[in-house]
């Protein structure tokens, strides 16, 4: 768990530009009231073109937000974890 409702898989250490240093998942997912909220965009190769064929989702700046499960291609959503979890190890 991270924090009250975050669940998170793996750990990476990442650094800002102003030097300071946070352990954070390697991708992780929280249940809200609105959206499920998907920690998973940092950015891996492919993942615009893979957005683009999602469905129906917005996104923040590392996370990606679902309404409802059904609104999307769940092969692509695998497609987008699966290549996330990756690039985090990397």
């Amino acid at each position: 768990m991270w924090g009250a409702s975050i669940v998170g898989f793996g750990m990476r250490r990442l650094q800002y530009a102003s030097g300071r240093e946070l352990d954070w998942m390697e991708i992780g997912f929280s249940p809200r009231k609105q959206n499920l909220t998907l920690y998973v965009l940092n950015g891996f190769e492919g993942q615009d073109a893979l957005l683009k064929k999602l469905g129906r989702h917005t996104t923040g700046k590392v996370c990606l937000y679902i309404k409802k499960l059904d609104d999307v291609d769940l092969k692509v959503l695998d497609q987008i974890v699966t290549k996330s979890a990756k690039a985090a190890k990397a």
